[in-house]
């Protein structure tokens, strides 16, 4: 998985850029963190086009690269899935559908949804020069926070959208989700104590409607993980030196933090799951160790042996998030 923004996506954002002062679109960017770190929503923290270009510039590479994980790790588990449909509901400036058409080229048609026009029109902006499915998007106002019932489509997504709503709004949005996905849906969230908390709550209605977790989990089982401990991710991406410049960072990488879920309809074909490493590896003199949910539904800590030199080989391979396979001791 290529965690870079796709290059037409990145000139669409660079001529967003230009000719807007870079220490203003700093304190723009900064403000909108602050803003999001207090709990507003982007209808609130979102209120010009140069918030929506500042959020572009900061942003919007996390969370393409978050989404593009989680897509990529659903497009492992699931056997011949080729999407024509998708809805992205809460899709902000559009990164999770340019994250879904680099995965899967067999997307035919788009519904964007989001309760702010600014957001709306600047995904069409940046997706003229995308996908087709993206260029004929449709752009949609919505309250998701609304029960109401949304158009079908094979793919449905929703990123970083739970985290600004209240908790028991949760679960009636993931039943509205999950009656228009007729494939997959794919929710990623900020992989904090909150994010896991609400996909927690999204993975409990899911699995009382029928849904099978395709991912991250490796089993349909109640989560095994418990409070203060939380399950969660990082993606590692490059910053060009736009994304520098706005989030006034000296660092060429940045590490996000995300929580995803994947849920599908019971007549979809999976690759059978393996036990998730939900932790950086430790490595001692005489063994790997890995933090793992398990296909029985526990999370309990695997070894695999220096001594076992082969498997050991692949071991070393892996990392956070990857699949362990069944070999380990």
């Amino acid at each position: 998985m290529n965690p870079d923004l796709p290059p037409a996506l990145r000139q669409g954002i660079d001529s967003l850029l230009q000719g807007v002062g870079r220490s203003g679109l700093a304190e723009r960017a900064a403000a909108m963190s602050a803003g999001y770190r207090a709990g507003q929503g982007s209808k609130v923290v979102i209120r010009t086009a140069e918030d929506a270009a500042a959020y572009a510039a900061a942003r919007l590479p996390a969370t393409y690269a978050a989404v593009a994980r989680a897509l990529s790790e659903a497009d492992d588990r699931l056997i011949d899935f080729a999407p024509r449909s998708l809805l992205d509901a809460g899709a902000g400036p559009g990164a999770a559908g340019w994250a879904a058409t680099s995965i899967w080229t067999s997307l035919e048609t788009a519904v964007l949804l989001d309760s702010s026009r600014i957001f709306l029109d600047l995904a069409a902006r940046l997706a003229a020069s995308g996908a087709p499915a993206l260029a004929q998007a449709e752009h949609r106002l919505a309250d998701l926070t609304q029960v109401q019932t949304l158009p079908e489509a094979d793919l449905v997504m929703a990123s970083y959208v739970l985290a600004e709503m209240a908790q028991d709004k949760v679960p009636d949005l993931v039943s509205n989700l999950w009656a228009a996905c007729t494939g997959a849906l794919v929710l990623v969230e900020p992989g904090s104590v909150e994010g896991w908390t609400r996909i927690k709550l999204a993975r409990e209605r899911l699995t009382a409607l029928g849904a099978v977790i395709a991912a991250p989990c490796a089993h349909d089982l109640s989560c095994p993980v418990i409070a203060p401990d939380w399950c969660h991710f990082v993606q590692r991406l490059p910053r060009s030196r736009e994304h520098r410049q706005a989030k006034g960072a000296d660092r060429p990488f940045e590490d996000e933090k995300f929580i995803y879920l994947v849920a599908v309809r019971a007549d979809r074909h999976l690759r059978p799951a393996e036990d998730r490493i939900l932790a950086p590896p430790r490595q001692s003199k005489i063994a790997l160790e890995f933090k793992v949910c398990t296909t029985d539904g526990a999370c309990r800590q695997r070894q695999i042996a220096r001594r076992d030199r082969s498997d050991y080989a692949i071991a070393r391979r892996l990392d956070w998030g990857d699949g362990l396979g069944t070999r380990a001791d």
